[in-house]
């Protein structure tokens, strides 16, 4: 008998030297601003593959920082149930675009785009509003 079964990913937010938060612009639907990230290959730990997602999709290396939390909800990925951790990371540099990203972009934290693909909005958030210890939307700077 077979079952279905989640599909399971990485997404990373990534700072970079204090100058904001790094987005991708998605080659492939959906489209849209989002985090880096993706899937998980067989036999990768979530670790690898977060750290593997950043070079591939921004040409550069991350130095983890842990994991952030977890996001299950069966339709957060129009394409496939797909549950992802995220990871928060830190790197230098200038990010540049590859693989599944059309462009990347580094945007202040005050300054996230509005409309963000998947729950990528939630979970920054959730990040900001854990960050600064406050509820306010992506893209407001808090009081």
């Amino acid at each position: 008998m077979s079952y279905k079964k989640p599909a399971v990913a990485v997404d990373l937010i990534i700072e970079v030297e204090n100058r904001g938060i790094v987005l991708i612009e998605r080659k492939n639907p959906p489209h849209g601003w989002a985090l880096p990230g993706g899937f998980v290959d067989y036999g990768e730990s979530l670790e690898s593959a977060a750290i593997r997602e950043a070079r591939e999709e921004i040409q550069l290396d991350v130095r983890l920082l842990g994991q952030f939390h977890s996001y299950s909800r069966p339709d957060r990925d129009p394409r496939v149930h797909c549950i992802s951790t995220v990871f928060l990371a830190r790197a230098e540099g200038e990010p540049k675009a590859a693989d599944d990203a059309r462009n990347c972009a580094l945007f202040p934290h005050d300054r996230l785009p509005e409309e963000l693909a998947f729950d990528h909005a939630e979970i920054l958030r959730d990040y900001l509003s854990n960050r600064w210890g406050t509820s306010h939307p992506a893209g407001s700077e808090p009081s």
